[in-house]
């Protein structure tokens, strides 16, 4: 069964989503705004949370390192933990994803791939401790392999952290049930963010309805919107 997602993101009043290119605040607190974008996470309590490439890249840092004999390997799923506290979930349909720990910050490393996939990447993964899903199908299918996340490793509520283009894939397959969006008091304003959407460029005009649940402001300027995602 599908998780319950939640959509957690932190944005700038024009839409950026990198709080290291935002104009800092007059008190000084645009560190403490990922800090409090942290704590909405834990009290969100999801079981695990999802990213894109980009955004795992950033934490993993590390290179292609294949065995020297990969021998066979599982498709199309394997779990090197099925009783982790907590999951780390990165798509990565092409598999340029590299790992040098099964885990970040303690929670375990799980990663979702596309059919195409070279064996020897996952030879990879699996020699690092990391758990991986296999597409079964040309396209990734992001409802069925969500169905593998519950029901092989027990992820009932699952937290979506990307970008632009994972959030807006989640929207756009109706996946997401509520939206949680922090907007900071700041602006990006570079050039190359104009027109730029915070859930993708194809537009979700009469895919998805928001039912505002709750508006909520917080410290050093923050502001949390809840909305309730349902079919358009």
């Amino acid at each position: 069964m599908k998780p319950h997602i939640i959509c957690h993101m932190l944005a700038s009043l024009d839409g950026g989503l990198h709080p290291s290119r935002y104009t800092e605040s007059p008190d000084g607190s645009r560190a403490e705004w990922s800090g409090l974008y942290e704590q909405i996470h834990n009290d969100l309590e999801g079981d695990a949370w999802i990213v894109g490439r980009v955004t795992m890249a950033e934490m993993s840092k590390a290179g292609a390192h294949p065995p020297a004999h990969a021998g066979k390997v599982e498709r199309p799923h394997h779990f090197a933990r099925r009783d982790a506290g907590s999951y780390a979930v990165a798509l990565d349909a092409s598999g340029k994803l590299h790992f040098a720990k099964p885990d970040i910050g303690g929670d375990h490393v799980v990663v979702l791939l596309g059919r195409e996939v070279e064996d020897t990447h996952l030879a990879e993964l699996a020699a690092d401790g990391v758990s991986y899903v296999v597409s079964q199908t040309p396209d990734i299918d992001l409802a069925a392999m969500l169905d593998v996340l519950g029901r092989e490793l027990g992820i009932s509520r699952l937290l979506l952290e990307g970008g632009a283009g994972i959030n807006g894939s989640f929207f756009a397959a109706g996946l997401v049930d509520e939206l949680s969006l922090l907007i900071a008091p700041a602006l990006d304003a570079r050039a190359a963010n104009q027109g730029v959407v915070e859930f993708g460029e194809a537009g979700l005009a009469g895919k998805m309805r928001l039912s505002l649940k709750s508006c909520q402001t917080l410290a050093h300027g923050l502001v949390q919107l809840r909305y309730a995602v349902s079919p358009g």
